[in-house]
């Protein structure tokens, strides 16, 4: 569209003031005023001016955004239960890896009154790693999450996962921190704790609890959060690294 010229000057005598009313800095600087406050990034393009980006929120849709190319890793697919087909793969991007697939409700470790064989029947009273005092986990205290054992599609200790690696859960809008904490069928994924379904707002109940689909997991490799059986450590790191993987 042409503007004529006494048009034309008033828009750029507007475009100058609101330029004038930015707060130092922003004005030319890629700006989103959701995102919050520009923070400077080192280094200078060569005529020696500041780059100013704005890191993006790190929300469940934008950690989805940067997950949406699959760099396929497992030799085969998962079930994400008994009998159905194999349709989910494990992927990787730089030091993460990740798969999208259904939440069921693990409840095996430490006998509580949630967790025991009159909630879950497939209740089991020990986790493949455990506390540091060597006990078994606690599901309806810690959120953790199973992974496959090694098998033919994927070996996760020789991908770089282990215990006590940090674990982001995503469902919906909706983001979770976790560790990882058990084993489980080398064929089969899809699986977290009693805490971790809570964790992501869903039902947690052993039976019939957890998603059918939906539930993205990410384990970031050679991380581990120590003590294993600490949530609130597994928060800490675990929002600490998902945000230098959103805004690396």
């Amino acid at each position: 569209m042409r503007i004529s010229s006494p048009t034309r000057t008033a828009f750029l005598g507007v475009a100058l003031l609101s330029a004038a009313l930015l707060p130092a800095g922003v004005a030319g600087a890629a700006y989103d005023p959701g995102a919050g406050v520009p923070r400077a990034r080192p280094g200078a393009p060569p005529d020696g001016r500041t780059v100013r980006v704005v890191d993006l929120p790190v929300t469940a849709w934008t950690v989805r955004d940067r997950l949406k190319t699959c760099h396929r890793v497992s030799r085969g697919a998962f079930r994400t239960d008994e009998g159905r087909r194999p349709e989910v793969p494990v992927c990787a991007q730089g030091d993460v890896v990740h798969w999208t697939a259904d939440l069921d409700v693990d409840c095996d470790g430490l006998r509580t009154r949630l967790c025991n064989e009159r909630t879950d029947p497939y209740f089991r009273p020990d986790t493949a790693f455990h506390q540091a005092d060597g006990m078994p986990l606690r599901a309806d205290r810690l959120p953790y999450v199973v992974v496959p054992e090694p098998g033919r599609a994927w070996d996760h200790a020789t991908a770089g996962v282990d215990a006590g690696d940090p674990v982001v859960l995503l469902h919906g809008d909706r983001i979770a921190y976790a560790v990882v904490g058990d084993l489980g069928p080398a064929g089969i994924i899809g699986e977290a704790s009693y805490a971790a379904a809570k964790a992501l707002g869903l039902d947690p109940h052993p039976v019939g609890g957890g998603a059918h689909s939906g539930v993205t997991y990410l384990v970031f490799k050679d991380a581990e959060v120590r003590p294993l059986e600490s949530a609130r450590a597994a928060v800490e790191e675990g929002r600490r690294l998902l945000g230098s993987f959103v805004n690396p």
